[in-house]
């Protein structure tokens, strides 16, 4: 067995019917023996190493045989926030050139899924619940979604030791899901930065709470410059084929999360102002995680200003400054912006991402993570 393994490594040929001793070389077996006899020296000195390399070898080779010979089938127990999508046919596959990778969400066949994906959302509140009374296969993972920043997830500890897998907008998820990401273009096709705009500022806005960071600095901010305020707060709702035409009337959008959590970086700034061709001036994570996601010199952080009277002093030198204002647009040239809304999308990244998951992880304190 073991002659037939070494000859395995040494030759493509015996890779493709099995190698016996007769049909290897006298050169080969010698190789082999040689290999054989250094790791056996290097088991005697660290069993450690011998076992994880043998171990950790083999367990990846069966892994991934495994993977390419079946389709990953995805159950999604509930659609999030109730709105659904319909998964009839390959929709991986004819929608995004995802093969091997079926979706459904059809509970009756949580015996056969290979991965079961649940939306906190409607786990804490209620709406729906864990299979706990069901028969849960040894290989079956569990997938723990939410693209909410933490304070928005609520009665995590009673979800400790059932989860392999996080999905989230977190970079250290399991399997990350960005609400967008930077992608190098292959053309140079130039973009015409449009500085004859009719406003200064734009903020949409749906849920306004005064306790808020972003609520303090637009109550500061507007007192040095006019701000165009849109959204469900004010009564100013905006459709979306309203949307990104009514920001693109104005220089410059505030890309304001709710919540200045890790990596939490939403449509407000992939959408709202990249979209819309403005300029974002962005309050969220630090200046670096914007940096390592968000195309080069695209964006004016919030927090490299010591008062917000002289970040209103800087918005207005770059309107000013054609050549400053034009600086922010550079990144067109070289690069572009995909967003992510489709649900199915995110959950066909599953099988994307499934041959590298760990197999044996399971968060036995799912809270500390969240609010890591």
């Amino acid at each position: 067995m073991l002659r037939t393994k070494l000859c395995w490594q040494q030759t493509p040929r015996c890779h493709i019917t099995r190698c016996s001793i007769p049909t290897c070389s006298a050169a080969m077996l010698m190789s082999g023996f040689q290999v054989f006899f250094l790791l056996l020296t290097l088991s005697s000195l660290s069993p450690l190493f011998y076992y994880s390399f043998f171990g950790q070898k083999l367990h990846v080779q069966q892994y991934h045989q495994g993977v390419l010979q079946k389709n990953i089938s995805i159950l999604l127990w509930h659609w999030p926030f109730g709105h659904s999508y319909r998964l009839s046919g390959d929709k991986c596959l004819t929608m995004f050139n995802i093969s091997h990778c079926s979706l459904t969400d059809n509970t009756s066949t949580f015996s056969t899924a290979d991965v079961v994906v649940f939306h906190h959302q409607e786990l804490s509140r209620g709406l729906s619940s864990l299979p706990l009374h069901l028969d849960r296969p040894a290989s079956q993972h569990w997938v723990w979604l939410s693209m909410e920043p933490p304070v928005n997830n609520a009665n995590l500890s009673r979800f400790n030791g059932l989860f392999n897998w996080t999905m989230s907008y977190r970079r250290d998820a399991d399997i990350f899901i960005p609400y967008g990401k930077t992608i190098m273009k292959r053309d140079d096709l130039g973009f015409q930065a449009v500085s004859n705009r009719s406003c200064l500022v734009s903020w949409v806005v749906s849920k306004y709470r005064p306790q808020q960071a972003r609520a303090g600095i637009y109550e500061s901010l507007k007192k040095y410059i006019p701000i165009e305020v849109y959204g469900k707060w004010n009564k100013k709702p905006l459709s979306d084929k309203k949307l990104l035409p009514t920001i693109a009337k104005c220089l410059f959008y505030l890309s304001f999360e709710n919540s200045e959590a890790k990596d939490y970086i939403t449509e407000k700034l992939w959408r709202n102002a990249f979209q819309a061709g403005v300029i974002p001036v962005v309050l969220g994570p630090s200046r670096a995680t914007y940096e390592a996601v968000a195309p080069p010199h695209s964006f004016i952080h919030v927090a490299d200003f010591k008062h917000t009277a002289d970040l209103a002093t800087y918005l207005k030198h770059v309107i000013a400054d054609r050549q400053t204002y034009e600086m922010y647009f550079k990144w067109h040239r070289t690069h572009r912006i995909k967003t992510y809304t489709d649900w199915r999308e995110r959950l066909c990244q599953i099988c994307v991402k499934y041959p590298n998951l760990p197999v044996n992880k399971v968060y036995q304190d799912l809270e500390r993570w969240v609010n890591n």
